[in-house]
């Protein structure tokens, strides 16, 4: 699912904007150098998210998405584009889809999924259709990483920030030791999110990570309907990869 180089990974809540705008998005920030996206189903309870996130959602929800129009974005991206995709959810909204949900994701071109709120006693093998990513945060104790750290496909994603989703000025105390905890334990990429928002901050995950991932940042451009140039120009901004 991820390159061999660092890999500049999106978030953003489908249908923010309006689908059209989602699509538009989606091409833009691949444009912008973003080499995997992670499209975020809207849900009303959403409290693993700071304010930016929430307000996305909210925004999305009161457009009428649905589960199943996120499918038809991800088809529609796939005309279009070959990039890797995530869902992002929560479970609810896939419990609801049931069984033949994460099939039709699959079919539509999805090629993994992250239930933030799921946890790893919780999995079922119906989940498993797509690769199943992970969140490992600062707090997880050594024995539930040993848990949680095999069953993992595509990558590991580190939270590296407690509480919910949102810009953060630096990266915690503990960054680097922690990511090479992970990496001693699995052969996985290891990626970063929670509170990457500059190119300062993305530069430093990569001192020890394999990819970072930016959210709110996103959103929050989404959520004043910037152009698509603008967004291609965001997600350049903030990538360190790139030759200033």
């Amino acid at each position: 699912m991820m390159h061999r180089r660092p890999a500049f990974i999106a978030y953003f809540t489908a249908g923010d904007g309006g689908m059209d705008y989602s699509l538009e998005a989606a091409l833009a920030l691949e444009k912008g150098g973003v080499d995997l996206l992670e499209i975020g189903i809207p849900f009303s309870d959403p409290v693993a998210d700071g304010p930016v996130i929430q307000k996305a959602m909210q925004r999305s929800l009161e457009l009428g998405t649905k589960p199943e129009d996120v499918l038809e974005l991800i088809r529609r991206i796939r005309k279009k584009s070959k990039i890797p995709i995530v869902l992002f959810s929560y479970y609810n909204p896939i419990l609801q889809g049931g069984k033949e949900f994460l099939h039709k994701a699959k079919e539509v071109g999805a090629d993994g999924i992250l239930i933030v709120d799921l946890s790893i006693e919780e999995q079922k093998q119906e989940l498993k259709v797509l690769d199943q990513i992970w969140l490992v945060s600062a707090t997880t104790s050594p024995e539930r990483m040993a848990k949680i750290l095999p069953e993992c496909r595509g990558f590991v994603y580190y939270a590296c920030q407690k509480g919910t989703t949102g810009a953060r000025r630096n990266l915690p105390e503990g960054f680097g030791a922690k990511i090479q905890q992970i990496k001693a334990q699995t052969q996985l990429p290891v990626v970063a999110g929670f509170g990457i928002a500059s190119r300062e901050s993305a530069a430093e995950a990569l001192l020890y990570a394999d990819g970072f991932v930016v959210g709110s940042l996103i959103v929050d451009a989404m959520g004043r309907k910037v152009s698509a140039e603008e967004l291609t120009k965001l997600a350049m901004s903030v990538d360190p990869r790139r030759s200033l």
